[in-house]
């Protein structure tokens, strides 16, 4: 199989990575020239064979909109066009309406795994028509980690519900960091009884309800920065948990946990806690994404 890729930041260059060590021939565009194959998303769709299949990999919003009309331009009727970003699931609708006006159809697919993916590989919740999603497989099956496939991927339904699974999964994700920040704060606080933190959080690995990934990575943080001093306690949002809180008020499903996650992160932008110094250590390891560092 031979696919295209358009974006290849930190996660399409990775993906691109593991889709070729699986046998997966990959033609990638970026604007970046260092990192791209090609010189165009022209050369790009000239480079693939028909029918062609196109995995966008590029920033939510006015980005991918502006890839998905080009394509719709240069695309034929039979291509196939995935898209892995962070998309709100209401894109996909429009997107998939404008391809489909041209025979070019389409498939949203939610991506977790940051920076750890290519060689871990890469949780994918996607959805779209039955027969596009098999097409596909190849692809998802180098991308998805190793061992039973529905440990790593699920076909979640119809066009919009790999970006819906995915925008959930983000606002889980939210709460658990929030759950462990906190509880980084109150055992930092107490330091005239407890010693060792970054040790309580090591010993939690094993054995322990509360053993997930997550701990894993905030164990590494720590382990690179014990009390966390070379990080200000900013953290961004990148949308997906907003979207989760808007979706359980339009559909009256209580989410305190998840919202109060979100707030946390707001409050995080005024005050300097401990709490949220835990939580973009832990955004740095799994997303690799910036964190602002203290003067």
């Amino acid at each position: 199989m031979h696919i295209g890729i358009i974006g290849l930041g930190k996660m399409g260059a990775n993906m691109r990575a593991r889709l070729r060590s699986n046998g997966v021939d990959v033609t990638g565009y970026d604007r970046n020239p260092d990192v791209s194959d090609v010189g165009s998303t022209v050369d790009l769709v000239q480079a693939l064979p028909t029918p062609r299949l196109v995995w966008i990999m590029v920033p939510a919003g006015p980005i991918t909109d502006g890839v998905v009309t080009e394509l719709s331009e240069l695309l034929e009727e039979g291509d196939l066009v995935i898209d892995g970003g962070n998309s709100r699931f209401t894109e996909d609708f429009k997107h998939a309406e404008l391809l489909a006006a041209r025979g070019i159809n389409y498939i949203d697919a939610g991506v977790s795994g940051g920076v750890w993916g290519e060689h871990n590989g890469y949780g994918l919740m996607v959805g779209g028509a039955a027969d596009q999603v098999e097409r596909a497989m190849p692809v998802f099956d180098a991308l998805r980690p190793e061992g039973p496939r529905e440990e790593g991927f699920v076909h979640a339904g119809e066009v919009g519900a790999g970006h819906y699974a995915k925008m959930v999964h983000n606002g889980i994700e939210y709460a658990l960091m929030q759950a462990y920040a906190e509880g980084y704060e109150l055992l930092d606080k107490r330091s005239d009884l407890i010693k060792d933190v970054p040790g309580v959080f090591t010993a939690w690995q094993r054995g322990t309800v509360v053993r997930s990934w997550l701990l894993e990575l905030l164990v590494r943080a720590l382990g690179e920065d014990p009390d966390l001093s070379d990080i200000e306690g900013y953290v961004e949002d990148s949308g997906e948990g907003r979207w989760t809180i808007e979706e359980a008020i339009a559909n009256a499903v209580p989410v305190p946990t998840i919202s109060a996650s979100i707030f946390a992160r707001f409050v995080s932008r005024q005050d300097d806690s401990p709490a949220m110094k835990a939580v973009a250590a832990l955004r740095n390891q799994f997303g690799g994404h910036e964190v602002k560092k203290a003067d």
